[in-house]
């Protein structure tokens, strides 16, 4: 744009000097001859006599030049161009100056002859009274000028112009180069330092130079990137502190919750075993003694309970640090499905339908997919209602398995929310003691699969979560989870 506006200016320039140069030229030439006409009619007017005889037209004719018109009424005296070309003068050129009352004046016309041009002067013949008033005489006088040499100085004129700019045009092309180069050279290296810090490279600046408006737009960016890697700085290191503090504080929980429950379950055991009456026992004692085995039963639901939460907090934590293991193997997953929910009690719930001989094979860890087919099932029991539809369909690259209930379904404003840690819609299903991150443990061991877990409602009303899982497993480093 800088070059193509450098080109066009220069161009610009280059034909208006010329065509203002060529009209001054032209306007110049004529203005010289309309004064010598003028000049040469005052001289020789004196020595003519009026009216004026043919000979006296022929004086005057004479006197103007070679190619020269001297008229009166109907007599005439022609002269070179005015003899060989007929209509120079045009009636518009006749009648201003027969009609011209000022003395000096002079009136011009540009004609063309054989592709000559020629300018056509006219002037009229003034009397001079004794008391020096001047009035028209009715003699007119015209001169013809062959402007061919004023033509060729302007052609001459025209092609130094354009000499001029074929030598100007580099130059200007070459300074609207540099000029751009300081405007888009900044831009430049802000795009370089944007693009950095987009690429995560928040140590990325650009040094201002000058105090214009680039400048200073340079030095906000570099402001922002000092404020977004302070604010990263900052939140990673609040990300840092709370995934360690919920590992350090799930681990040192682990054991005495371990040591707990072992100490109830036994407790339990005893109430158990003390259950049968004995004689002599009174009411009173069977009572308080029912009470307390109550309260050691509660106790151990608990105290199992928080061991579960430890857990699934332990295993959320590896996650967020990148430390969960994965052990691939080649995975039936219609037969992972049937083990998992033989091992849970679950097969008077739960039906599980294939395709006839189709390859439900993918390379997978085994316990992880446990873990997401028990969580998904033991939601559709938990929240849904029976029975529990497990199916499986088969791609080339993928196998899909969906698990669907028969419940109520999972409303609007909780489908986006569904897979987040510690989220439970109790609003919108039967009130859940799980501890909200079963659904979110489902989907990171999905994801570590390299597969995906999505959540919608069927046309019949009932949850349906749906598990992609591609042939190859992978482990994928850096994902966003």
């Amino acid at each position: 744009m800088f070059v193509l506006i450098a080109v066009l200016g220069a161009s610009a320039a280059a034909w208006a000097g010329a065509q203002y140069a060529s009209r001054a030229l032209t306007d110049s030439s004529q203005q010289q001859h309309a004064d010598a006409l003028v000049a040469q009619v005052t001289a020789a007017a004196p020595t003519v006599e009026y009216p004026p005889s043919r000979d006296a037209l022929d004086q005057l004719r004479a006197a103007v030049g070679p190619h020269a018109l001297a008229v009166y009424q109907d007599a005439q005296s022609a002269s070179g161009i005015f003899i060989a070309q007929d209509g120079l003068i045009t009636s518009d050129l006749r009648d201003a100056v027969a009609n011209a009352t000022a003395p000096g004046g002079t009136f011009t016309q540009r004609v063309m002859v054989e592709d000559t041009p020629w300018v056509v002067i006219g002037a009229p013949v003034m009397l001079t009274a004794p008391d020096g008033t001047r009035s028209p005489s009715g003699v007119e006088v015209y001169r013809a000028q062959d402007l061919s040499p004023v033509d060729a100085d302007i052609d001459a004129l025209t092609r130094a112009a354009i000499g001029t700019s074929a030598l100007v045009l580099p130059v200007a092309v070459l300074l609207a180069l540099l000029a751009s180069r300081t405007v888009l050279a900044p831009v430049r290296r802000l795009r370089t330092t944007a693009r950095r810090l987009a690429d995560g490279d928040l140590n990325a600046r650009t040094h201002p130079r000058g105090v214009d408006e680039l400048a200073q737009l340079t030095s906000t960016v570099n402001e922002m990137a000092e404020s977004l890697q302070q604010s990263m700085v900052s939140m990673a290191r609040i990300q840092d502190d709370a995934r360690r503090f919920a590992a350090d504080v799930s681990h040192e929980l682990r054991t005495p919750l371990s040591t707990l429950t072992a100490a109830v379950e036994v407790l339990d055991d005893a109430f158990q075993h003390r259950s049968a009456p004995h004689p002599g026992t009174d009411a009173s004692t069977s009572t308080d003694t029912d009470a307390a085995q109550e309260s050691a039963r509660m106790a151990l639901v608990e105290t199992r309970r928080l061991v579960r939460l430890v857990e699934d907090i332990m295993e959320i934590a590896r996650f967020d640090a990148g430390t969960a293991a994965m052990r691939l193997e080649p995975t039936d997953l219609l037969a992972l499905a049937r083990d998992c929910v033989r091992s849970r009690g679950w097969t008077q719930d739960v039906t599980l339908t294939s395709p006839e001989g189709a390859d439900l094979v993918v390379q997978a860890d085994r316990r992880r997919l446990d873990v997401v087919l028990a969580n998904l099932v033991g939601n559709a029991r938990r929240h849904g209602a029976p029975p529990v539809r497990i199916a499986f369909s088969a791609a080339p690259d993928a196998v899909e398995v969906t698990v669907a209930d028969s419940g109520p379904g999972i409303g609007e404003d909780v489908l986006p929310r569904i897979f987040t840690r510690f989220y439970k819609a109790d609003a919108a299903r039967t009130r859940s003691h799980g501890s909200g991150l079963g659904l979110a443990i489902a989907w990171e061991n999905t994801a570590l699969h390299g597969g995906s877990l999505t959540a919608a409602n069927t046309p019949d009303g009932g949850a349906q979560f749906t598990m992609w899982l591609p042939r190859a497993g992978s482990t994928p480093e850096g994902e966003e989870r």
